[in-house]
């Protein structure tokens, strides 16, 4: 289950993955951020909230979430990973290699400071 909060104000989606991601849940999330940009023609950041990240329940789930960032990477400025878990440092690295938005990793508790972050870039 994923759990999907768009703040319109400030052209920013916060993701929270509940437990292992599946195909539907980048559906779902599809659903709330594409209009969004479709009218505004970008966000300006995806949070990613997460304590620890649960993984995916099927190899297609995972493709799902590479054709997922695929289809939004141009129109994201900034993604922040706000965990504990190290996949957020390790997909911070990695990511910068393949995504134009700026990435940077945040703590558990430093949702806020992820937010201002993106607010202040």
């Amino acid at each position: 289950m994923l759990k999907v909060i768009l703040d319109e104000k400030e052209a920013i989606a916060i993701i929270e993955p509940i437990d292992a991601l599946s195909k539907e849940d980048f559906d779902f999330a599809n659903e709330i951020i594409n209009p969004f940009i479709k009218q505004h023609g970008k966000l300006n950041g995806i949070i990613i909230y997460t304590k620890s990240f649960p993984g995916w329940d099927s190899f297609g789930a995972l493709i799902r979430h590479l054709k997922f960032i695929d289809n939004h990477e141009k129109k994201v400025s900034h993604v922040a990973f706000v965990t504990d878990s190290i996949i957020g440092e390790f997909a911070e690295h990695v990511a910068s290699h393949f995504v134009s938005a700026k990435v940077k990793t945040f703590k558990f508790d430093e949702l806020e400071d992820a937010k201002k972050w993106i607010k202040n870039s």
